[in-house]
């Protein structure tokens, strides 16, 4: 099984003057699952190379055994830091895709063509994929291929607003993910702050929050297995 992982590579958070880029959980966990299966994962990001780390996701508090693994994962590591270019995969070379979050995502991958044809592809492919937390933003321009919001009428989750207050950053975000999707006339589905909540509606698997990142990443695999057995 080959899955695609892409990664934010902005890291300005609006313009506070401090860094922003991938949530480290929301990397680790859902990897692990991918890796722990026997899949051969590739990581691709818009400018390629190493994207930037929150830093905030690697304080103690955030730690996880999952986050320190992948510190210590050569293979992970080497990975990171070579990500490839976002606009040189093809949906054909992979199985499936999985957009960790983190802030960075609301202001590159919800705005990023190649991420949008990319998503397009794979859905037009028939084929399941998954986004967690911020990432749920880049589904904002997405379309089915009747031209409508691919999430209207779908059931969705994401980074809350009541996530993006408790971390005060409601004013500095381009735009709040259940808003956006609720404008575009999701369902916009969610469960306590930080609780973790995983959705799947057809094609499209959705996370809550960077918990919910590992949970979302098992319920795709799930998918794909599933899927692996109608087709035998």
């Amino acid at each position: 099984m080959k899955v695609l992982m892409v990664i934010t590579s902005h890291d300005q958070l609006g313009n506070t003057g401090r860094k922003t880029g991938f949530w480290l959980e929301e990397l680790a966990a859902p990897y692990f699952v991918f890796k722990d299966s026997g899949a051969e994962i590739t990581l691709a990001s818009p400018k390629g190379g190493r994207p930037p780390l929150d830093p905030k996701s690697n304080e103690p508090e955030f730690r996880t055994d999952l986050t320190l693994r992948f510190e210590k994962d050569a293979v992970a590591e080497a990975q990171l830091d070579k990500t490839v270019r976002l606009n040189s995969v093809r949906q054909e070379d992979f199985d499936t895709v999985f957009y960790p979050g983190g802030h960075g995502a609301m202001w590159d991958l919800a705005e990023d063509k190649d991420s949008v044809k990319l998503i397009e592809s794979f859905l037009a492919a028939g084929k399941t994929i998954a986004v967690v937390c911020h990432s749920t933003g880049a589904l904002r321009h997405v379309k089915t291929p009747e031209g409508k919001p691919l999430v209207q009428g779908r059931e969705v989750t994401g980074f809350t607003n009541g996530e993006e207050e408790d971390v005060g950053l409601t004013k500095v975000v381009p735009f709040l993910v259940e808003d956006e999707m609720l404008k575009l006339g999701a369902v916009f589905s969610k469960t306590a702050n930080w609780g973790i909540h995983v959705v799947s509606d057809g094609l499209l698997i959705t996370g809550q929050n960077p918990h919910s990142s590992g949970p979302a990443a098992q319920t795709l695999l799930a998918a794909l297995k599933q899927k692996g057995k109608s087709a035998a």
